[in-house]
């Protein structure tokens, strides 16, 4: 789950939209894909999203796109499993400090929150269920991507690494920017 803060915004409202989301992010979502507008029922997975490969080093991986506000708000809250090989990419507007947590996700995660230019910056592994944020230590966070538990450290993927898709970097495939 994200919950993000950025300077400048009234208190109120971070305030108000935190209350009312489990998952939020400031500024307006990039486009989504063709049929990424569906989302789930309370208390049910959502449909699974579009998706993308993802390289991370030499290691080939299938992220589903959250690029939507419900697409965000709802990650992999009430699945139950996930390929070893398979992951959720949520894409942001813009770098900020994101903070992500388990409400509602009953699949142990590991997530890593990587920079716009697409280099991983820190891994964290996340508890099911468990509501405590763990805050990015920077403010450069634009992609943030959730794996099994573990699956980083197994694949010797760490901070430093760069994802890319088959367009380029992430940059060049969300924002059209090199």
């Amino acid at each position: 789950m994200l919950r993000a803060m950025k300077p400048g915004l009234m208190a109120g409202l971070i305030l108000a939209v935190l209350l009312t989301a489990s998952c939020r992010r400031p500024g307006t979502p990039p486009p989504a894909p063709a049929g990424a507008e569906q989302t789930a029922p309370s208390g049910q997975p959502q449909p699974k999203l579009p998706v993308i490969k993802l390289w991370l080093g030499d290691k080939e991986i299938v992220a589903e796109q959250a690029t939507t506000s419900a697409q965000v708000q709802t990650g992999m809250m009430f699945r139950k499993d996930m390929g070893e090989n398979d992951g959720m990419l949520f894409i942001f507007a813009g770098p900020m400090r994101a903070s992500f947590w388990m409400r509602n996700t009953l699949v142990p995660l590991s997530c890593a929150y990587i920079d716009p230019s697409g280099t991983i910056l820190e891994i964290h592994d996340m508890k099911p269920l468990d509501e405590t944020p763990i805050e990015a230590a920077s403010a450069q966070v634009q992609y943030v991507l959730e794996m099994k538990q573990g699956w980083f450290e197994r694949n010797h993927i760490g901070a430093g690494t760069s994802v890319r898709t088959e367009r380029g970097s992430l940059s060049q495939t969300y924002f059209g920017q090199p």
